[in-house]
């Protein structure tokens, strides 16, 4: 039986392949689970037609995360902390703190975007990473100073 791999599967192919699979392999495991259609002259251009959208969509939206990178990255962001003796941080500044400080000028980050190895416990200033897309990352500068 032939049919088109809708996912990646490892022992057989990429998405959008055609492969040759056994007939009980492809009909009570493969097609139930949606990650194969017969391969059929329709559900080949019906595969094909709903590939294209999806490639277009992809297309939008990484030239919107592009856009929105851009914009990202002129910003500056200042985050007041309190300090103790010598300067030091009560707590520190986490990558929630800067989702919230970017939520204040209007842009909706989530937190998990925001790349940062440790939290920021000194004062001074910082590029932070935010990884909005899968192909798309920008650097946020961001200053860290006494309340």
């Amino acid at each position: 039986m032939k049919v088109i791999l809708l996912k990646d599967i490892e022992s057989l192919g990429l998405a959008g392949e055609v492969v040759e699979v056994k007939n009980g392999y492809g009909r009570n495991f493969l097609i139930p689970r949606s990650e194969a259609l017969i391969a059929s002259t329709a559900n080949m251009a019906q595969f094909e037609s709903r590939r294209k959208q999806q490639e277009t969509l992809a297309e939008r939206d990484l030239r919107a995360t592009e856009a929105l990178a851009k914009k990202l990255e002129a910003e500056s962001l200042t985050a007041q902390v309190k300090v103790g003796e010598e300067d030091r941080l009560f707590g520190s500044v986490t990558a929630q703190h800067i989702a919230e400080l970017l939520g204040e000028k209007g842009y909706q980050i989530d937190r998990r975007a925001i790349l940062l190895e440790d939290p920021i416990r000194e004062l001074g200033v910082y590029n932070v990473e935010v990884r909005l897309h899968p192909e798309v990352a920008t650097a946020v500068k961001l200053w860290v100073v006494k309340q």
